[in-house]
């Protein structure tokens, strides 16, 4: 493992620098939101605008990289995203908010594409799911420990904005004084949503409704904190949990997918997060309860995320696996954008604690529909699925598309061995 990180730790190190800097702006926008007023559907407008540029982003930004390359986009969209970071403070509207959401969603899209294009490029077939795991890794522990930056600073001052531009910044030298030029980004164009509903309604369906579980969580955390009165260090422990279950959760749950039939797994995790949100929505201030909710319900966020995908590969031939990709990150990202405005409506409306039944709902929707799924389709023998690899929903259709065709890989050569 050694030998292969040590060809690609500063890109690894720049992702981490890169997700300390937007993990502490995805906290502060709530933090500085309510300290300026914003209402939570102002917030939420504001969260969707970044799912809307990080959309956008990933179909463009690969035509981007072939019109001029790698290195020059990937400078260009890091400046673009830091002078953004520095700008919040400047204009506190919530329409200027949202264009800078826009704005920092799109650089961070094009950022993943290009780094995930050096990755893939960096590994062979034998590294790749080490390279991507490590890839995941690093920027979950970005998002956490950005976390723990946030209570150094006050959230009422330009102070933590600019630290996050300064890392932002910061994180582009390792990365361009050690990659070289790789070929431009292909990207397959997505499959039609109608195609890819008939060849798998669950992941379709599911992965819908999990991006706007996962906006919800990531955008509207640090909402619901503020809201109900708790501190800053309170609100990043909170939005840590988040993240920090997902770090451990993973490996069990990728674990389980390759032993078992994924649609009672995609239950069973999206039912433990809607019990999960219902209890936190019982325990009312209960801050112990509400950072075990955090932990539980993030924890089976990302996994589901990875196991929507692995199970949409399970249905499909080889060849199809790179379109489906697309046409789920492309799902995903729609949910993502609606996700965050149904909670801050709900929210707005009757009280902070929508937060957790609006999560709590999108998790009874998955859990239901993977149930009746499973009394529509015999299940595929665990022998003959694809070997799960542990994608984060921040992943951009280069890595989406490098995990399955690895998973496709390692699911062939088992079987192989096998007989």
């Amino acid at each position: 493992m050694n030998q292969i990180l040590s060809g690609v730790w500063p890109l690894l190190l720049g992702i981490v620098l890169i997700m300390l800097g937007n993990g502490m702006h995805f906290t502060l926008i709530g933090l500085r939101g309510g300290i300026e007023g914003f209402s939570a559907t102002e917030l939420a407008i504001v969260t969707s605008g970044y799912f809307a540029g990080f959309l956008a982003g990933a179909r463009v930004s690969p035509v981007m990289i072939r019109r001029v390359g790698h290195v020059r986009v990937f400078a260009a969209l890091g400046s673009f995203m830091s002078a953004g970071l520095i700008a919040f403070p400047l204009v506190t509207e919530p329409w200027a908010w949202t264009i800078l959401r826009l704005l920092i969603g799109f650089c961070m899209s094009g950022i993943y594409v290009t780094a995930e294009s050096w990755l893939n490029d960096a590994s062979t077939n034998e590294t790749r799911g080490k390279v991507l795991a490590a890839y995941m890794i690093a920027q979950t522990l970005g998002i956490i420990g950005a976390q723990g930056i946030l209570t150094l600073g006050d959230a009422g001052t330009s102070v933590l904005f600019i630290g996050a531009s300064i890392l932002v910044s910061v994180s582009f030298a390792p990365i361009l004084l050690s990659v070289s030029p790789v070929p431009a980004a292909e990207v397959a164009r997505p499959m039609p949503l109608l195609s890819l509903f008939r060849s798998s309604p669950l992941g379709t369906v599911g992965i819908f409704l999990l991006g706007g579980v996962y906006a919800t969580q990531s955008g509207m955390g640090a909402v619901f904190g503020t809201q109900i009165g708790m501190s800053a260090a309170q609100i990043s422990l909170f939005v840590a949990m988040l993240f920090a279950g997902a770090l451990v959760l993973q490996y069990p749950i990728g674990w389980l997918s390759d032993r078992m039939d994924r649609r009672r797994l995609i239950f069973g995790a999206a039912l433990l997060g809607a019990v999960c949100c219902g209890l936190a929505w019982r325990a009312e201030d209960t801050l112990w309860a509400l950072m075990a909710a955090a932990f539980l319900a993030g924890g089976v966020t990302t996994p589901l995320y990875a196991l929507f995908l692995a199970y949409t590969n399970d249905a499909l031939p080889a060849e199809d696996m790179p379109a489906a990709s697309g046409g789920l990150v492309l799902t995903f990202g729609v949910g993502a954008i609606l996700g965050p405005i149904v909670a801050g409506a709900a929210m707005q409306r009757l009280d902070p604690f929508a937060f957790w039944l609006t999560l709590g709902g999108t998790f009874a929707g998955i859990a239901l529909y993977a149930l009746y799924r499973m009394t529509r389709r015999a299940s595929v023998p665990s022998g003959e699925t694809e070997s799960y690899l542990g994608v984060v929903p921040t992943a951009s259709p280069v890595a989406v598309e490098a995990a399955g065709a690895w998973a496709a890989e390692q699911a062939e050569a088992e079987r192989e061995a096998d007989t």
